[in-house]
């Protein structure tokens, strides 16, 4: 089998820390670093948690860069702590991290990362995208070098989930978002549409959890605040794998549908700033910008993840 070599930029967050506990369970996927953005909490917050997830799953190894601490433009007007906990990893509670963020900023370490093996790194953005439109900005040698973006983000049919057109990672930055859209790197974009319809249960995680293992009750743990927020706020029982399922790119690409669309990004401050929209008529006639996934076999999903969470229980 040949892996798939990954670098994944993310500000933890439950559902980022998931991530990486399914690249780490994926033998398809070899994940080459972290890099860490202010996002759903701040960078502090984001970086431990990125150091503390891979050292609880046995892969302090893999490197993590602390990245940028605010938006391009605007100041970040939301905060995830509701979602995510005070933490940014609900009711975990990790240990302090023994290991160490390298000793380089996230965006010279992009840049020298995928300078140095061209098509060779697919970067997978799970957060605001202010480290990537900055690496772009400094280097634009990275945008032929980077052999493909996989990006959560953005609502295409589907309604926001920050305000009612906008969804949380572009909202972050959307000036950040306007500059990676456009930049001309072959992008994947996962939006809520598809990510919707991958529900974690309370019931896949006590399904889970008959492992006794650290994994199994970290995705207890990990999750409880963000369910609760879920019942009470979308009315679901359970929560929503919107980071997880950017992998299922390159572990179960059959799942998902996709369509080409020219996708852009609201950036005038307004009402629907934030808002990422798609030319589904083609009536502005501009090119393609990306392949979207617009559609999932949700359960599928779901069942896949568990399966791999298990099988990362029984090792961890």
């Amino acid at each position: 089998m040949t892996t798939k070599r990954i670098i994944i930029d993310t500000d933890p967050g439950v559902d980022d820390a998931l991530t990486f506990l399914l690249a780490l369970a994926s033998p398809e996927i070899q994940l080459e670093a972290l890099t860490t953005v202010c996002g759903n909490i701040g960078i502090d917050k984001t970086t431990r948690n990125a150091l503390a997830v891979l050292e609880l799953a046995g892969a302090s190894r893999i490197p993590v860069a602390r990245g940028c601490a605010l938006p391009l433009v605007s100041p970040l007007g939301t905060s995830g702590e509701a979602v995510h906990g005070t933490s940014g990893l609900g009711k975990a509670d990790l240990p302090e991290p023994k290991s160490q963020i390298v000793d380089q900023h996230a965006i010279d370490f992009l840049i020298e990362h995928i300078l140095a093996e061209p098509q060779e790194i697919t970067l997978f953005m799970i957060g605001p995208m202010t480290n990537l439109a900055l690496a772009i900005r400094k280097e634009p040698r990275i945008v032929p070098a980077l052999k493909e973006l996989v990006i959560m983000g953005g609502a295409i049919k589907q309604g926001g989930n920050v305000t009612p057109l906008a969804e949380f990672n572009i909202y972050a930055d959307p000036h950040a978002a306007h500059i990676v859209f456009h930049a001309g790197i072959p992008i994947t974009l996962i939006p809520l549409d598809a990510t919707y319809k991958c529900l974690l249960t309370t019931a896949d995680v006590e399904h889970l959890n008959r492992i006794d293992s650290p994994i199994a009750r970290f995705v207890r743990d990990a999750t409880a605040v963000y369910m609760d927020f879920y019942k009470k706020y979308e009315n679901f029982d359970g929560c929503a794998l919107h980071d997880p399922l950017t992998l299922a790119t390159l572990i179960a690409p059959e799942l998902l549908t996709f369509e080409e669309h020219h996708v852009d990004v609201d950036i005038s401050g307004g009402v629907s700033n934030g808002n990422t929209f798609a030319d589904l008529m083609k009536v502005s006639k501009k090119p393609v910008n990306m392949r979207v996934a617009m559609d999932v076999r949700g359960r599928d999903f779901v069942e896949l993840f568990i399966d791999r969470m298990e099988s990362l229980s029984r090792r961890i």
